[in-house]
């Protein structure tokens, strides 16, 4: 049995979902978002718009494995179609900036060039300070690809820390050389 997959997911009451065949379509202030579940296995039934609930037809190890992860992802859909994700990444180092040009990021990161980074058209790019970047959307996962790529073009260093890095996110720092 999955721990994961027995729990209930809760609807909010601004948020629609709608099963057609194999798709599952969920709605709400934030956005929309339609997932593929695979009806041949799982059951998938939505109690008076209140909750949906999960489960495979027959459990075997497959289905098993397969059965978490997808009660997560509709858990996720949902989430972001009520509340949305968000991330924050912080440009930490001299001259590192960060702004907005139309549907394009541009960054200074101590590069001789500039870094212009397109912006997706589902996913939202605030910037608040010139080092801090806000990044938020419908789709958890799409929201985190992003942020990660982002932070791939400068990774926080271990010796003075400069780079780019999310909120709160903690950086092993190492001593330097010693004479």
């Amino acid at each position: 049995m999955s721990k994961i997959g027995k729990i209930n997911i809760s609807i909010p009451d601004k948020v629609k979902v709608v099963l057609t065949g194999n798709n599952v379509n969920v709605e709400g202030p934030f956005g929309k978002k339609s997932l593929s579940i695979d009806i041949e296995n799982f059951d998938l039934k939505i109690n008076d718009g209140k909750n949906i609930s999960i489960k495979p037809k027959k459990i075997d190890q497959n289905s098993k494995r397969l059965w978490g992860m997808n009660r997560s992802l509709l858990n996720n859909a949902i989430i972001g179609a009520d509340k949305g994700y968000e991330k924050t990444l912080e440009l930490v180092g001299v001259g590192y900036r960060a702004a907005l040009k139309g549907s394009k990021l541009n960054l200074q990161l101590g590069f001789s060039h500039d870094i212009n980074f397109d912006i997706p058209n589902n996913i939202k790019v605030a910037i608040e300070k010139q080092t801090i970047i806000k990044i938020s959307g419908v789709d958890k996962q799409e929201v985190g690809m992003i942020a990660s790529k982002i932070k791939s073009f400068r990774p926080p260093e271990p010796y003075k820390g400069k780079g780019i890095k999310e909120k709160g996110q903690y950086i092993l720092r190492k001593e330097g050389k010693k004479k």
